[in-house]
């Protein structure tokens, strides 16, 4: 069908971007001494997991275990949770999965060390378990320095665990808007990491694989030679936020690929439109979404089946009935609010991908 007859709301995926920007990120690493292996808590989708495997990447990351399920019924081979998995009943589906595929998980905590141990015992398995580490985001993570290196040692002491590295990763620097102040950021993390792992080396414990990075940042790990592995998610979809980054002149620039199609729903008055995207068809968290190329029509606010658009006097207004592409704020949370992508090349139609990991937040 043609891409003007699609109803809305609808999740569109603009193909030639995409693709351009799956090329673009392979081009970055090649022949670098890095693996890359993407994020898919961005696009929740096995069919955009294997294209990313078929451009090069090892495999990707998720964030849970149900995710993990999804991508490996879709064909994945190598995933990494780079996330805690704390509960017997989450245990021991994460132990079940990896009878099926080269499975990895983090952990920051002996405890969390010592349910992954008994969970693997229990599915006769062996699993990989890398130690996150707090580089700066305050999230999850032990702190760097002799903290991991005594959790290194309970994951390496462990019958049924392999120590596989560290997963440092930095979410609060992607959205930095300066590069001087990713630069600083990630340099920090940076030092954390070349610290850490030489003080696990030193008492005797094999660290093979530092993993981190994301979008708005990964050409700074990339060019530090401490990370092996690279997690970028969001640089396959783009999203508003991202895209009020200051980017290295030098650094590869990503497209906008991912939208939400609406319709104008009515037209109260010459400053006013109503569009049936609301917070049910975007996610709002990192600010509202964007009209795309209709200058002096903003999205001012969301309620659960509008968003208001606010015209500036003199610009061009969509009429009622009107359809128009929006730029979500954020695109991962925006994704799970869709059964799937409305995949468009050049106005027409040419595939529906399923969210395969839609709703997988257990």
């Amino acid at each position: 069908m043609l891409f003007a007859d699609v109803d809305t709301p609808a999740l569109i995926l603009d193909l030639d971007a995409f693709e351009r920007n799956l090329a673009r990120m392979a081009e970055a690493v090649r022949g670098k001494p890095v693996r890359l292996r993407p994020h898919a808590k961005s696009h929740k989708c096995a069919e955009i997991a294997l294209r990313q495997v078929a451009a090069g990447a090892v495999g990707v990351c998720c964030q849970k275990v149900s995710e993990a399920e999804a991508l490996v019924a879709g064909g994945i081979k190598d995933v990494l949770i780079a996330n805690e998995v704390v509960g017997a009943g989450k245990l021991d589906r994460l132990a079940a999965l990896a009878r099926k595929t080269q499975l990895a998980v983090c952990a920051d905590a002996a405890e969390n060390v010592n349910d992954l141990d008994a969970a693997a015992a229990r599915a006769g398995v062996r699993l990989d378990v890398l130690v996150e580490i707090n580089v700066g985001a305050d999230r999850c993570g032990v702190e760097p320095g002799a903290p991991a290196l005594a959790l290194a040692r309970n994951v390496a002491a462990s019958r049924n665990l392999r120590f596989a590295g560290l997963q440092a990763y930095h979410g609060g620097a992607q959205h930095l808007r300066s590069v001087a102040e990713r630069s600083g950021a990630i340099a920090r993390t940076v030092d954390l990491v070349r610290s850490t792992r030489a003080l696990i080396e030193q008492d005797g414990i094999a660290c093979a694989t530092v993993t981190g990075a994301g979008t708005g940042s990964f050409p700074l790990e990339l060019a530090s030679g401490a990370y092996d592995e690279l997690q970028p998610g969001s640089y396959i979809f783009m999203d508003a936020d991202y895209n009020r980054n200051e980017y290295d002149a030098a650094w590869p620039r990503f497209e906008q690929s991912l939208f939400v199609w609406t319709t104008v729903m009515s037209r109260p008055n010459a400053a006013r439109a109503v569009v049936d995207a609301g917070l049910k068809a975007s996610s709002v968290d990192s600010g509202m979404p964007q009209t795309w190329q209709l200058p002096g029509v903003d999205y001012a606010k969301a309620s659960d089946e509008h968003g208001v658009l606010a015209i500036a006097p003199g610009a061009t207004a969509p009429a009622l009935g009107a359809k128009l592409l929006l730029v979500p704020g954020h695109c991962d949370p925006t994704v799970n609010l869709y059964d799937w992508y409305v995949c468009v090349r050049r106005g027409v139609v040419e595939a529906l991908w399923p969210v395969s990991a839609r709703g997988a937040l257990w």
